[in-house]
């Protein structure tokens, strides 16, 4: 029995033959610290239930000790339950760790740097976050940079073009019939030696000439008016390749367009003008500025595709005024900056807008004008209906339009081309929130 190998007992009680093995201790090559057994149970992980907001914590979390054995590098190379240089304590703070706030039961205990929106949607910031902008958008408003489109924005000339439209037969009775008069005038009054027949002539062609300056004069004025006048049209009835005018409230389509100076967001339309005055021997601020009068200097005025929702019938219509499409808007601008002899100082804003233009701010009377329609203004567009499929459409035509002749006011028929937009002046004020 003395040459038996002796027998030990195990930890769980059961007897086995042989010596016991004793082993060295050996160091950890990873850090480990003691992780109570929670059985599955989330409302005993600590730290890990609180983050989810389960279970009721009346008092602060438990406190995770450390083993003995590799305490030193516990502090450094733990996982995710050690607390090291780069993640947040459990129980104690370290050097160049993150905090994780407390908070009351049901909460999250660490702060989230992305917040969850309501749509459940983890997105990479805040929704005012200027991060992952749609080509096309804007930049911040920090900036003052002329911002360059793509051609899904129209960008509009600065003058509109609008012109007379008489057929080519009724000048030519109108020539012919100045100049009958002229030589008859001329012939009678050499054969009567009587300056009673110039002045009958002089009294027939003076009418005529007198008509013809008020229509350059009155030109612009006579079309709003008559644009003014056509009545409205119904969406719900109107056929295919009709020409309509369609008044309700207008909303932005996949690409909002903002204002250069003021930073006016979200709009359908946006202008920008920069007028100088010249004096005598002043400097020009286009080839064609003449002396004692105002002149364009710089223009920015861009337009979208959007959509219209009509008054009358409901119907909400998608209107083509972007990718190169001819645009005609009737828009007034309001005055921003006025610079004035009195007045010369210029804002640090204006003179940033003004080098990021590669314009010189040097001793010039100025005035800045913006104009814009803004997501929820009651505009009128008019133009033609195009129905594809179930979209519903406005077109610009593909003929100008003509006023006609307007007995009542003395004007000849004034034409136009392009889809037209007539807002408001008031339209800042009677903005409906979409």
């Amino acid at each position: 029995m003395g040459s038996r190998t002796g027998s030990h007992q195990l930890s769980n009680g059961l007897i086995v033959s042989g010596r016991p093995e004793h082993l060295k201790e050996r160091q950890p090559t990873m850090g480990s610290r003691a992780v109570p057994y929670t059985g599955g149970d989330i409302k005993k992980s600590g730290e890990l239930g609180k983050m989810y907001g389960v279970g009721d914590y009346p008092g602060p979390p438990p406190i995770l000790k450390p083993s003995s054995r590799g305490s030193s590098a516990s502090q450094h190379n733990s996982g995710s339950v050690r607390s090291g240089p780069n993640s947040g304590p459990v129980g104690h703070k370290l050097t160049n760790s993150g905090s994780m706030p407390k908070k009351s039961s049901g909460s999250f205990s660490g702060q989230l740097m992305t917040p969850i929106q309501p749509t459940g949607l983890i997105t990479s910031g805040p929704l005012s976050s200027n991060t992952g902008r749609r080509s096309g958008q804007l930049e911040p408003a920090a900036s003052f940079k002329k911002v360059v489109y793509g051609s899904s924005v129209t960008s509009l000339n600065d003058q509109i073009k609008l012109g007379f439209k008489v057929s080519k037969v009724a000048m030519w009775v109108f020539l012919v019939v100045v100049l009958m008069g002229l030589v008859v005038g001329a012939f009678l009054m050499v054969a009567v030696k009587k300056a009673v027949i110039l002045v009958a002539v002089a009294g027939v062609l003076a009418p005529l000439v007198v008509i013809l300056l008020w229509n350059f004069a009155y030109k612009e004025r006579g079309l709003l008016g008559y644009l003014k006048r056509y009545p409205d049209t119904e969406l719900r009835g109107a056929i295919d390749g009709q020409f309509v005018k369609v008044t309700g409230v207008v909303t932005c389509g996949s690409i909002p367009l903002e204002t250069s100076f003021q930073r006016t967001a979200r709009c359908v339309y946006v202008s920008t003008e920069l007028d100088e005055y010249k004096s005598w021997g002043g400097k020009s601020a286009n080839p064609s500025h003449r002396c004692f009068s105002w002149g364009r200097r710089h223009s920015e005025k861009h337009v979208a595709d959007f959509y219209i929702s009509d008054f009358q019938s409901g119907l909400r219509a998608m209107v083509k005024a972007g990718y190169g499409a001819k645009v005609v808007p009737f828009v007034k601008p309001t005055t921003v900056i006025d610079v004035t002899k009195s007045n010369k100082e210029l804002s640090p804003n204006f003179l940033r807008w003004l080098a990021d233009r590669s314009l010189s701010s040097d001793d010039r009377i100025m005035r800045l004008k913006e104009g814009c329609i803004k997501e929820g203004s009651t505009v009128s567009v008019m133009g033609l209906v195009r129905r594809h499929e179930n979209v519903l459409m406005i077109v610009p035509p593909v003929e100008p339009i003509s006023t006609g002749c307007q007995w009542t006011r003395c004007l000849l028929p004034t034409y136009i081309e392009g889809l037209i937009l007539t807002c408001d002046d008031s339209q800042n004020a009677d903005v409906i929130p979409v």
